[in-house]
């Protein structure tokens, strides 16, 4: 069955905008207009936009010829997905698991058709305007305009799926797709034919209604900012003072919100920090408001101190935890845009590579200059422990653990689940020339297992972990496919550490016995493991040690066999308890007698055990976990942790 992340209500306490369902979005009348924007402002914006370019002109609006030469390689690239026939382009299809029941084949995708069609108006030639104008009015047709409608505004992610087929739909898109065609009527509407650039503006209120509609909280940190970009510059870019004002006052409750907590919600995140970024940095770029361009950039220096704290120049990734990252290893493109935003200062590649990208030149990100060291020469080794999310005094707080030194990293998140897009526990290290990564997952039938709840305390590069079972969680997604009355259906149920990234020449040990400790070398870094506890009810937990081509794996083997139902709430005890411990080689002590004062305790009565492990060096580390499977809630009032003296979760 597929998922989708459904809406979320405002998390502030106010009620939802709700844009009556016999009504149009408004269009910018006069006695509407929000200061400073005015019809008249657009008029002048569409009067100072270029026309056309010659083909072997480079368009004044790009900043030099590197970035013109990094754009027009991306496009040419670009240019082999187009599909005439379609008006579209096309691609093999891919997804993240939810939202649509498609499962192969080839797909026409709404959002990247869109970010093509303003690449070639970039480009500023006469005969691509042409394909970009067809495009154009391909995407909006699709778009539903009906606002009696549950879907209004938003499009679907494929022309071979529409909104009703979906499973369910994507209500992101409005802000991914605005986001979009205001790049069409911010930059380059005088080029379009009159008919079309009312088909734009319409277009993009429908979407900007949508959002307010919508009106996500400001924990869902992308789309918290990306819909105040679409709202605030729609409503100055249109004159339309209800958007404006909407999405101005989106902005101060989103930078209250974050300044409040101290971080993203979407705490540390590859991929959604660098949209939020992004984001921010097109408002910087488009907004003219003073109050809300000061806001703005409070809250890009937030994001950036954000990233800077977190990156690991010697293995060039983005060090851990994670609350939600697509790929383990950081891509090329991640690295190109933080290296654009620290003014190429950070060197990971030519500028000319780092050019490369439809919207490279666009989007001026830009890094303060204080927090550029951090990718250049940080100190190191260090410790960074964040608060991501402030809870109230009965409730641990999500915290983040990170420990960057000279040749490996490591963090942990005390509090979460084991989602396919978290990286709760995640490790990076140098191999050779390329870099290697260790993560802990649980395993539903070989895919990630939402339900399966990890707690942890981290001092330094010691971690002391546990994975319990949580009965009202999700199944492949946290809450988007519920596990019916905490039963499952396995063939196969397990915890694994797994090793990607360049690990082929890792050696693996000959096995792993529950209670002993295993040593892995990983370049110049040692990992000490040790399993403390395994237990899954009366079921006998067995442990396998395997590899293929692009991973390597140390499991605990909770079931495995023909598929039988599991009732989480007819389990008296699940618990999975270790130790995890990196080390320079060159400090490296003996791995039998690492873990020698780890030890565990039960507690009948409160129906929780405990695991300490006192360390040769440093605070005597505690956590205690229940044993039964239980609701979320219950899971996190039953657990806790010291570190020495002081509480870490809090």
């Amino acid at each position: 069955m597929a998922r989708s992340r459904t809406s979320r209500k405002p998390t502030n306490g106010r009620s939802a905008t709700v844009v009556p369902t016999d009504q149009q979005p408004s269009v910018g009348i006069l006695s509407n207009l929000p200061p400073p924007a005015s019809h008249f402002c657009f008029i002048l914006l569409l009067a100072a936009i270029p026309t056309v370019c010659s083909s072997g002109e480079i368009p004044k609006w790009f900043p030099n010829e590197i970035a013109y030469h990094g754009f027009k390689a991306a496009l040419q690239a670009a240019d082999e997905t187009y599909d005439a026939k379609e008006r579209m382009t096309r691609r093999p299809f891919s997804s993240p698991g939810y939202h649509t029941t498609l499962s192969g084949g080839m797909v026409h995708s709404t959002r990247e058709s869109l970010a093509y069609a303003v690449a070639l108006l970039d480009s500023g030639e006469p005969e691509r305007l042409r394909t970009a104008q067809a495009i154009l009015r391909r995407i909006i047709a699709l778009q539903d305009q009906n606002p009696d409608h549950k879907t209004y505004g938003i499009w679907s992610w494929f022309l071979e799926e529409p909104l009703e087929k979906m499973s369910p739909p994507d209500w992101n898109w409005a802000d991914f797709c605005g986001v979009q065609l205001l790049q069409v009527a911010h930059d380059h509407a005088a080029r379009l034919t009159e008919d079309l650039r009312e088909q734009v503006r319409r277009s993009i209120l429908h979407a900007a209604a949508s959002i307010k509609r919508r009106n996500v909280g400001p924990g869902y940190t992308n789309i918290a900012v990306m819909g105040t970009y679409v709202t605030l510059v729609a409503g100055e870019l249109f004159g339309d003072r209800e958007s404006f004002e909407y999405g101005e006052n989106r902005l101060k409750r989103f930078r209250d919100y974050t300044l409040e907590q101290g971080s993203f919600a979407e705490y540390n995140s590859p991929t959604y920090t660098i949209v939020a970024i992004k984001e921010i940095s097109r408002m910087l770029n488009h907004v003219r408001d003073e109050e809300s361009r000061r806001m703005v950039g409070e809250i890009n220096r937030i994001a950036w101190r954000h990233v800077a704290r977190h990156f690991h120049p010697p293995t060039r990734q983005w060090a851990g935890p994670h609350s939600r990252c697509y790929r383990t290893i950081l891509d090329r493109s991640t690295l190109a845009f933080i290296q654009r935003g620290a003014g190429n200062k950070a060197r990971f590649m030519s500028d000319a590579e780092a050019a490369e990208g439809l919207d490279a030149w666009r989007i001026a990100a830009k890094c303060p200059d204080d927090l550029v060291s951090y990718f250049t020469s940080p100190p190191l080794p260090r410790q960074e422990r964040e608060t991501f999310v402030k809870r109230e005094k009965s409730q641990a707080d999500i915290v983040g653990t990170t420990w960057l030194d000279h040749s490996f990293t490591i963090g942990s998140v005390n509090s979460s689940n084991l989602w396919n897009q978290r990286r709760s526990l995640i490790a990076y290290w140098k191999q050779g020339e390329g870099v290697g990564a260790l993560r802990l997952r649980c395993l539903h039938n070989g895919y990630d297992f939402s339900s399966a709840s990890f707690f942890s305390v981290q001092d330094k590069s010691d971690i002391l972990g546990a994975v319990v079972f949580a009965t009202d969680g999700g199944d492949t997604h946290p809450s988007l496919d519920r596990v019916r009355d905490a039963t499952i259906e396995a063939e196969d149920l397990r915890v694994r550490f797994q090793l990607e990234g360049e690990v082929g020449n890792v050696a693996l040990p000959s096995r792993l016995i529950i209670g002993e400790p295993v040593r892995l070398v990983l370049g110049d870094t040692v990992c000490d493991i040790k399993i403390a506890d395994a237990t899954f009810g009366n079921l006998p937990v067995s442990t396998e040690i395997g590899r293929d081509s692009e991973s390597a794996w140390l499991d605990l083997v909770l079931y495995h066999g023909k598929p039988r139902k599991i009732s989480f709430r007819d389990i008296q005890r699940a618990t999975v308890i270790f130790a995890l411990a990196m080390t320079p080689k060159s400090q490296q002590g003996e791995s039998k007698n690492r873990f020698l004062r780890l030890s565990l305790s039960l507690d009948g009565k409160q129906q929780t055990t405990s695991a300490t492990w006192v360390r040769g060096e440093g605070a005597k580390m505690l956590l205690t976990v229940p044993l039964k499977p239980a609701p979320s809630n219950s899971l996190e009032r039953a657990a806790s942790a010291r570190l020495g003296e002081i509480n870490p979760w809090k």
